[in-house]
């Protein structure tokens, strides 16, 4: 497998303050296809924008609701970032954009039972895929050339949750990106008791990716070198924490616990960005809508991955089984030779 030398080509953390009426957010390095916010200095939802939906459409990572389009959110998908209209951009507050870059084009899809329409990175690993549900078990092409790691789904059209497919859950699982409970068994009803494969993903006749005649939007990641990593480790409930080896120095990390839902077991974001140094203390939750916590010591982030530094219930519960998803910024060693570094 090739390894990507240039992370930031295809993943960027933007930080920038809001002014309240139109503004473009620069920075970024490409022009992004998934474009995901989060006011950090007060609590706000997390907004999240893609460019095969379109601009003005929104869904938020922490609520169950249908997608939105307001026309004075997201305004345009640009060269080197995006323009936001005055929703979801107070003056004066602090935000967080983490980008994605899909093929800023979309392509009719008819690898599964279902035609879907995908914008896909196969270099990255990352695709968006837009298909109509049927309520009947099917699949679903995703355009990636290789089976994705994690499947990220939401109903458009209804009031559901974020259901989600993890390589290290079992087939029949799924964790829910708006909630903070553990791994559950659906049976046929999520995946169809089936993993992804190079050409498709499988889904049942779960409300949450498979309604009738409704309009869903699914985020598939495959891993690659140098610049992706999706695994699993399990918690010491110790400062000096388990290690997470990703092979390269991370740029953004997720983590979620799956075996307990007690305490907070939130889905902690980290990122590059949000302190610069370690320990990166700054962290935000997917699934909740709360001001960015500055309280505590949480992860370093290292050369070749991450090491958790607090007893956390967000990723470092004693006994406890996680799930993570890591982007890089930088190979452990790239073309160079030049080994990365430690922050």
């Amino acid at each position: 497998m090739a390894q990507i030398n240039k992370p930031d080509e295809y993943f960027n953390t933007v930080l920038y303050t809001g002014n309240g009426s139109s503004q473009s957010i620069t920075g970024v390095g490409f022009q992004p296809d998934w474009v995901w916010t989060k006011k950090r200095s007060a609590g706000e939802e997390h907004i999240i924008y893609d460019s095969v939906r379109g601009v003005y459409k929104y869904i938020k990572s922490d609520g169950t609701d249908a997608e939105s389009n307001v026309t004075t959110s997201l305004t345009s998908f640009d060269s080197d970032g995006f323009t936001l209209g005055s929703s979801w951009n107070t003056s004066g507050a602090t935000y967080a954009s983490w980008n994605w870059l899909a093929s800023n084009t979309t392509a009719s899809n008819t690898d599964g039972s279902i035609t879907s329409t995908v914008s896909a990175n196969t270099t990255s690993g990352f695709s968006i895929v837009s298909y109509t549900g049927t309520g009947s078990v099917a699949t679903v092409g995703h355009g990636l050339g290789t089976a994705p790691a994690m499947v990220i789904v939401k109903n458009r059209d209804a009031t559901s949750t974020w259901i989600t497919f993890h390589k290290s859950l079992p087939n029949t699982n799924a964790v829910f990106l708006n909630l903070s409970n553990a791994s559950t068994s659906g049976g046929t009803g999520y995946w169809n008791n089936t993993s992804p494969t190079s050409s498709v993903f499988s889904i049942g006749t779960d409300t949450a990716n498979n309604v009738s005649g409704n309009n869903h939007i699914a985020y598939c990641f495959a891993e690659k070198k140098g610049f992706s990593k999706f695994g699993s480790y399990t918690g010491n409930g110790n400062a000096d924490g388990t290690f997470i080896y990703t092979g390269f120095k991370p740029a953004f990390v997720m983590t979620k616990c799956t075996t307990t839902d007690t305490g907070y077991t939130w889905w902690g974001m980290f990122d590059n960005k949000r302190i610069g140094y370690n320990s990166n203390n700054y962290r935000l939750f997917a699934n909740n809508s709360n001001a960015e916590d500055t309280t505590a010591n949480e992860i370093d982030i290292l050369s070749n991955g991450f090491k958790c530094r607090s007893t956390s219930s967000t990723h470092n519960i004693s006994g406890q089984t996680f799930i993570y998803m890591a982007f890089a910024e930088s190979p452990l060693v790239g073309t160079n030779n030049t080994p990365a570094t430690a922050r």
